[in-house]
């Protein structure tokens, strides 16, 4: 008679056994997570070291070693303003606002009809886009300054707004475009059979689906407009200067003021982050879209 008996569960040790060799997985993650933290506070020091040499006396700015240890003061705040950085930001806002605001207008358009609605050649199309970016500003300032000159339009800031425009356009575009990509073509389809046009369709089914991917794209060309220093410095004098062209007026033949510069290029750096602070939720689901099917 054969022999029906049943072979014993798995005992709590071998349970144990199969568990085991998941701890080490588990401190891999742990470290990996230490290393990112490290790299992380890496990439912010410098940050953190210019906001806190802001509050610093001058004579303790270049001290050797650095003066981890003083009292802080306001003083350079008071002659950054003193010194008339007001102009400044009012001219790169008006052209990062400005700038970024166009380029989201022309990207949609480009990208919605690069991905849901092809055109011919494509690739030489997406090619061209990008191709652009690849010449160094440097080669171009010299046509720029004299077409500027020539129309009259030195030192006016709606030539930085053309310039940031077409300097950002590009890789709107390519952001934009990775974004249609992921709309599911079966709801324009949708959309058409319930009589909707193409405007329709794009303005009321697509732009609601990839809105955190446009949110994305504008605060990148806000992060470029608003740093962007080349043609600001070389096409702008005293009326439409903008933030970085202030931020190089403490370099002078005296030296290097340096508690000054940290409390202006604080100040300078703070309407970034707070536009990347409050469009957060936005910014990381556009990164993130499309990742997970």
């Amino acid at each position: 008679m054969a022999d029906t008996t049943l072979a014993p569960s798995a005992t709590p040790d071998a349970a144990v056994a199969e568990v085991a060799p998941r701890k080490p997985r588990r401190t891999g993650n742990i470290l990996l997570a230490v290393l990112a933290w490290i790299v992380g506070i890496g990439f912010f020091f410098p940050v953190l070291w210019m906001v806190v040499t802001a509050f610093k006396q001058e004579a303790d700015a270049y001290t050797t070693p650095p003066t981890f240890f003083f009292a802080p003061t306001l003083a350079n705040f008071e002659e950054v303003f003193g010194s008339g950085i007001g102009p400044y930001l009012l001219n790169s806002l008006f052209a990062t606002v400005m700038s970024t605001v166009l380029v989201i207008l022309l990207a949609t358009p480009a990208a919605f009809a690069v991905s849901l609605r092809p055109v011919k050649k494509t690739q030489d199309v997406l090619f061209f886009f990008i191709s652009t970016k690849m010449l160094p500003v440097v080669a171009a300032i010299v046509p720029i300054y004299v077409v500027v000159n020539y129309i009259g339009m030195l030192d006016n800031v709606w030539t930085l707004v053309v310039l940031y425009t077409a300097m950002n356009l590009p890789i709107a575009v390519w952001m934009m475009r990775s974004f249609f990509q992921e709309v599911p073509k079966e709801l324009l389809e949708a959309a058409q059979m319930d009589g909707a046009s193409l405007f329709r369709s794009l303005r009321e089914v697509v732009l609601p689906i990839v809105s955190p991917g446009m949110a994305a794209t504008a605060l990148i060309c806000v992060i470029f407009a608003w740093n962007e220093f080349f043609f600001a410095v070389n096409l702008t004098a005293s009326q439409a200067a903008t933030v970085p062209v202030f931020l190089v007026g403490f370099i002078t033949s005296e030296g290097l003021y340096f508690a000054k510069l940290c409390a202006a290029a604080t100040m300078a750096a703070l309407p970034v982050v707070i536009a990347g602070w409050i469009a957060q939720n936005k910014l990381v689901q556009g990164l993130s879209f499309g990742a997970v099917k």
